[in-house]
Parts: structure tokens; C-alpha cells; sequence
């Protein structure tokens, strides 16, 4: 008696191309990739009993993928008709608190933010449902990012000035980004550190002995990235502009973006900017708590992060040399921070949170 098999299934290039993909992927659900196997195998006109036996599944359902997807193409492949397939574990009710919980409550005992514990404990299931929960939603109550909103009333003026500064600086002309990183501890260890080795980084003790301090002050040419730069006791910023006027050509002109520190502004300071000699030399103030707008600052950070953090210095004289000769490499070939928003994208983002806030505000206030 003749063995009856099934046709081979009829599959367009293009779904054989998809099923081919869903066949190969680590990604997609278990299920779409077996019954992409299988589909393929169909097509090639395989028997359904072969089929299951490859897929570890029975013919009866093998046949049924096959009517699944002469109904419904490749978009039917893998998918769950509704009230079927594995039901959740956790009432949906009981997600929906969890997650409000987290956006507006804190634990009884006024801690700062939930623990997948606490949580866990609170509405009676596993602090591992607790993270994927989170996990799903992109929450992470134990992060904190900090913010500024200035208060200056002139915030939109001097910001459009510093901003069209670096965006479009004048010509025969030379813009510096100056702050000085004040009270630069040379800080040594109380005890050798240990090497790097594999499995281990390198080592460092947490205390530390405090061998006096310096100020550093920084002008970044925004043109070039090169960095104009002393260290020295005390506050003199005059002396320091005085520096920078000795080394700047006397045919360009001298803006200077800076914050608001009252040194900056000191009646000396004033006094020798109004001389007419002087007269080439242009401040822009940034606005008030806006130092993300000095470029200056990115520079520090990368001194501090590179050089300064995880080194050791015996005296202030050890600490001065490893700055200067920091600042020497960084000048042999500098790299200009290169300003990209427009202001005007960022008034519109200081006004979203200010409205953002204003509406917190409210909301704390009414309950």
C-alpha cells in the first residue's frame, strides 16, 4: 500500500529568504525558529513525519504550521492565538503597582529609593520578578542625575553671546574658554601601590597624605585646543590675563568666556581692561550656574580623570611638573572641543524642564 505524503508547501522567494533569517536567529523566541525549520523543510518536500521527527515535535503539529502559514504568511510564524500560550505568573494589577510604587513612593522607613528587595517584600514576590520588572521598563530608582536650572535673568542673552561665540567666533581674533581649577591638592599615598597584573588592576591605598595645594589656571584656544596655563598660590587672576596678553599677537583681538566669580570682576581687573591698551580685550560672562558652558571645564575634567585622580605627588613642586609636562603633551598635538547646539536648542530644553519642574512643584505641593 503507497505511503501518502504531503506536498512540498509553496513558499515565495521572499519568505524563504525571511524564514531563513527567522531559522538562523538568536534572538527571536524559540518557537519562531523551529517552526521556521520546519517551513523550510516543507518546502524542500519533506515528509511531515521526517519534519517532526528534525523538529522533535509530531506530525499533527507540524501540519498545523503548515496550515498556519498558508493562511497567514511569515507573520504567522511563531505567533500565539489569543487565550493560549503560557499564562503570566504575575497579575498584570500587581505590575502596575509595583511600577507606580516605584515612580511616587518611598519605603516605610523613608529610605530614598526601593530596593529590589524592599519592593519584593512589599508586594509579596521575588525581588528577581522585582528587576525584570524594572529591567522592562528602563527604571533604575537607585541612580540620581543631578541638574541646574540658572536663575539669571540675563540667562538667554549671555547664552546666545557665548554660544554664537563658539559657533561663529570674529575674525582676527583669538577665543579663549578661562576658569582656574583652584585649591589642586598634591596628594600622596601612604603606601606604595601594587603593580597592574592580570585579574587585578592597579592598586592604591584610601588615605592619602596632603602635601599643600596650588591653583591652576587654563585658557583653552577654542580655534586650536591649545591650552595657555600657570600654577601658582593665591588668586591673581589679573597677572594671568597679563600672561595671556604678553603671548597673544597684538594684531587679534582677545574675547575670553568665563563665569561669574567675583576675582573676575575685581576693581583691578576693571582698572586695567578700561586701559586703552587693553582695549582689544572682549569678556562674555556665561550665565550664572551654567558651567556645562565653559569648554574650559571639559579640559579639567580630563586632567583631573587622566593625570590627577590616581596620581602621587610628594610635594607641590612634583605636582606643578606633572601638570606642565601633561599640559606640554596635550599642546604637541591639541584637539579642540568642537561646540555643536544652537541656542536656541538649548533656551527650548531649559524651558522643558523649568515647565517640567514648575509642574513637580505643583504636584508635591497638593498632596
Amino acid at each position: 500500500m503507497p505511503v501518502m505524503t504531503a506536498a512540498a508547501l509553496k513558499v515565495s522567494r521572499r519568505d524563504r529568504a525571511e524564514l531563513e533569517r527567522m531559522a538562523r536567529s538568536t534572538s527571536l523566541p524559540h518557537r519562531c525558529v523551529v517552526q521556521a525549520s520546519a517551513l523550510l523543510l516543507a518546502a524542500d518536500g519533506e515528509p511531515n513525519a521526517a519534519i517532526a521527527r528534525e523538529c522533535g515535535t509530531t506530525p499533527d503539529t507540524v501540519r498545523r504550521w503548515r496550515a498556519k502559514y498558508e493562511a497567514g504568511g511569515v507573520e504567522a510564524v511563531g505567533s500565539i492565538a489569543p487565550g493560549r500560550g503560557r499564562k503570566p505568573e504575575i497579575a498584570q494589577e500587581v505590575i502596575d503597582a509595583i511600577v507606580d510604587d516605584t515612580l511616587h513612593t518611598v519605603p516605610d522607613d523613608e529610605s530614598t529609593a526601593w530596593s529590589t528587595r524592599t519592593m519584593a517584600d512589599r508586594h509579596g514576590v521575588g525581588k528577581d520578578t522585582v528587576a525584570r520588572i524594572w529591567r522592562a521598563r528602563n527604571l533604575r530608582p537607585w541612580r540620581v542625575e543631578t541638574f541646574k536650572l540658572s536663575n539669571d535673568p540675563a540667562f538667554e542673552e549671555k547664552l546666545v553671546d557665548v554660544v554664537g561665540l563658539y559657533l561663529n567666533p570674529p575674525e582676527r581674533a583669538v577665543v579663549f574658554s578661562f576658569d582656574e581649577k583652584t585649591q589642586c591638592q598634591a596628594l600622596d599615598r601612604t603606601q606604595p601601590s601594587l603593580p597592574m597584573k592580570p585579574g587585578r588592576g592597579r592598586t592604591m591605598t584610601h588615605d592619602c597624605k596632603r602635601n599643600g595645594t596650588t591653583d591652576l589656571f587654563a585658557a583653552l584656544n577654542i580655534g586650536t585646543g591649545e591650552f595657555l596655563h600657570q600654577t601658582h598660590k593665591g588668586s591673581d587672576v589679573l597677572a594671568f590675563f597679563n600672561w595671556i596678553d604678553l603671548h597673544t599677537p597684538r594684531n587679534l583681538e582677545i574675547h575670553v568666556v568665563l563665569d561669574n566669580l567675583s576675582a573676575h570682576k575685581a576693581p583691578e581687573v576693571r582698572e586695567w581692561l578700561a586701559k586703552p591698551r587693553q582695549a582689544r580685550w572682549h569678556l562674555h560672562f556665561i550665565p550664572t550656574s551654567s558651567s556645562w558652558l565653559n569648554l574650559v571645564e571639559g579640559w579639567f575634567a580630563q586632567l583631573t580623570n587622566k593625570r590627577l585622580r590616581t596620581g602621587s605627588f610628594n610635594s607641590v613642586a612634583a605636582l606643578t611638573d606633572a601638570i606642565g609636562d601633561w599640559v606640554s603633551h596635550w599642546n604637541d598635538d591639541p584637539k579642540p572641543f568642537i561646540w555643536t547646539k544652537t541656542a536656541n536648542d538649548i533656551i527650548a530644553k531649559v524651558k522643558r524642564g523649568r515647565v517640567a519642574l514648575t509642574r513637580q512643584t505643583k504636584s508635591a505641593t497638593h498632596h
